[in-house]
């Protein structure tokens, strides 16, 4: 009777040793399928390749693909611009590699205020705004090197206006007045608006004195200028940029008083007495 429980139990346990090494080697064999091991593989650049050769690539690898979107102004439409994992990073096949890719348009974004800033400063926000600094326009102007103006493809654009990203922003920019003179410019005879912005584009500073009883404005002219645009001598008077020129205006002067007041010259050659104010 003993003899036979020692050889039941010696039975049980060569059963169970065997049945143990049976799951052991069923287990270690099932992990490398599980695991996928030597199913790895190097992980290819794909940046800077298009869309559709990038996806046929990683998919004859094994791996999945998804696809988000960015802009870069510098780079062709459907652009690989990123890629995770990165390049040459060794992960299992079947695993999804997450590209970005560059649209095919830009999107849209708020024109930033850059007038009264420096030149400086408005480049860097130029480019924290993913927009690219145009050509810079210089006009003679008090504020030096600080931004009058901005222009989108050649049109002024205001703080807020919505631009692709990426354009191109010109600015205006102020240099200030130089020493250089130049003639006087002649508005006498023209409209106050004409004038004036004659005047201005010259960079001149611009007071203006209106005379008398003025019911039409449309008839109403630059009949008196100081300086005037010839002197006694009649020569051209000078002026440098940045000075200041007063303009007076009235309704229908008489073209004698016009010609007195452009060239005084006329009076002393023909002793003529000044006209009265």
């Amino acid at each position: 009777m003993n003899q036979n429980l020692k050889n039941s139990f010696l039975f049980n346990l060569f059963v169970v040793l065997l049945l143990c090494a049976g799951l052991y080697f069923v287990f270690f064999a099932s992990l490398g399928l599980l695991t996928q091991h030597g199913r790895e593989a190097k992980v290819p650049k794909v940046i800077g390749k298009d869309l559709k050769q990038a996806q046929l690539s990683l998919e004859s690898m094994g791996f999945e693909v998804e696809v988000d979107s960015s802009y870069d102004p510098d780079k062709k439409p459907f652009v690989v611009l990123a890629q995770i994992p990165d390049v040459n990073a060794v992960v299992k096949k079947g695993r999804t590699i997450f590209l970005t890719v560059n649209k095919a348009q830009p999107p849209l974004t708020p024109m930033p205020k850059l007038t009264d800033l420096s030149y400086r400063s408005a480049v860097l926000i130029l480019g924290s705004s993913r927009l690219i600094l145009g050509d810079t326009i210089h006009r003679p102007d008090y504020a030096k090197g600080t931004v009058l103006d901005m222009l989108y493809e050649g049109r002024p654009v205001k703080p807020g206006d919505m631009v692709p990203q990426g354009s191109k922003i010109d600015l205006v920019i102020g240099e200030g007045f130089g020493n250089v003179e130049s003639n006087v410019p002649d508005v006498i005879g023209l409209s106050a608006d004409e004038g004036i912005a004659i005047l201005a584009g010259n960079g001149l500073v611009v007071t203006t004195i209106w005379d008398g009883f003025i019911d039409d404005s449309a008839s109403a002219i630059i009949y008196r200028q100081t300086p005037s645009p010839y002197n006694e001598l009649d020569m051209p008077n000078r002026i440098k940029e940045g000075d200041v020129i007063d303009i007076r205006i009235k309704q229908n002067p008489a073209n004698e008083e016009l010609e007195y007041n452009r060239r005084p010259a006329s009076a002393v050659s023909n002793n003529r007495s000044p006209l009265p104010e």
